[in-house]
């Protein structure tokens, strides 16, 4: 019994950098109705930039802050080279241009770094009860992620830009006549959430091995976490990664791992077609719009 709780805790640590993962997927999606496929793709960037970092001699939780500003210069050039045209068209055109990033980076980093596993080595000391120990590293990445997904909301809520980002994903016709830049405003909310997604790699690589494929797999799991908390709901992801890393917390100990994410698609389908907005009614109020 013990071993089974050990193993939820675990994972719902886990999931909560699941969640930072799909905050910045459905911060884009929310403001502009961009589904980013390079979503995966800024995810490994985060995993190599730490990796490289830390090789330099900067300690691993020191670097998440120039991985975060790094992020965001990468969002800033994603956009305006992928998504900027893409605006205002149908989703699937975004999808596509994303689609074709994603490809390019995922091939270029193949050719540069091969598929070989990489690690982080990062020593924390871990939390003992009752024979089991949490491990540290698991511990710092929960209470990062809690205190960037405050930090995310203290800023679209409490801050002038964050303000006008949700005004521009409310209206932007009217955020336009208001005298909003929104050009600009879209082009740093789509840095923002990149900025995220390369944050949570880092985050993601002080826990497990990397190659340069794995943000597939992680890109996968924040659609579904998106899915769980509700479209275009920051709050809603954090929560919703919680939920997947609850689960495979409960999955884990009874059956094998290649059935944790035939469980999870599972229940993909069946939130998407029960609750299309997401499992967490109540923080309808903490939607971008």
């Amino acid at each position: 019994m013990l071993g089974i709780i050990a193993s939820i805790v675990d994972g719902v640590l886990v999931g909560s950098v699941y969640g930072l993962a799909a905050m910045g997927l459905t911060l884009i999606w929310g403001v502009m109705n961009v589904i980013n496929l390079t979503h995966g793709a800024m995810i490994v960037a985060g995993m190599f930039a730490l990796f490289y970092l830390t090789a330099l001699g900067v300690p691993a939780y020191a670097a998440l802050a120039p991985v975060l500003v790094g992020g965001f210069a990468i969002g800033v050039g994603v956009y305006w080279i992928a998504v900027h045209r893409m605006i205002g068209r149908p989703p699937l055109m975004s999808l596509l241009s994303t689609f074709a990033m994603n490809m390019v980076l995922i091939g270029l980093g193949t050719a540069v770094f091969g598929t070989v596993l990489f690690n982080v080595p990062v020593a924390l000391p871990g939390l003992s009860m009752r024979g089991y120990t949490f491990t540290g590293t698991h511990l710092m990445a929960a209470a990062l992620t809690a205190a960037m997904a405050a930090a995310l909301y203290l800023f679209l809520y409490r801050t002038r830009p964050g303000k006008a980002i949700r005004a521009v994903a409310s209206n932007r016709e009217a955020a336009e006549l208001n005298g909003i830049p929104t050009t600009q405003v879209l082009a740093f909310t789509f840095a923002l959430g990149v900025a995220l997604a390369c944050l949570s790699g880092a985050l993601i690589a002080t826990l497990f091995p990397f190659t340069v494929l794995s943000g597939a797999a992680y890109q996968l799991k924040s659609f579904v976490v998106t899915v769980l908390g509700g479209l275009g709901n920051p709050a809603g992801a954090l929560l919703g990664g919680v939920a997947l890393g609850l689960l495979e917390g409960l999955v884990t100990p009874f059956m094998p791992v290649s059935w944790t994410a035939v469980i999870e698609f599972v229940v993909f389908v069946i939130v998407l077609i029960a609750f299309p907005s997401g499992l967490f009614p109540f923080l309808r109020h903490a939607r971008v719009r």
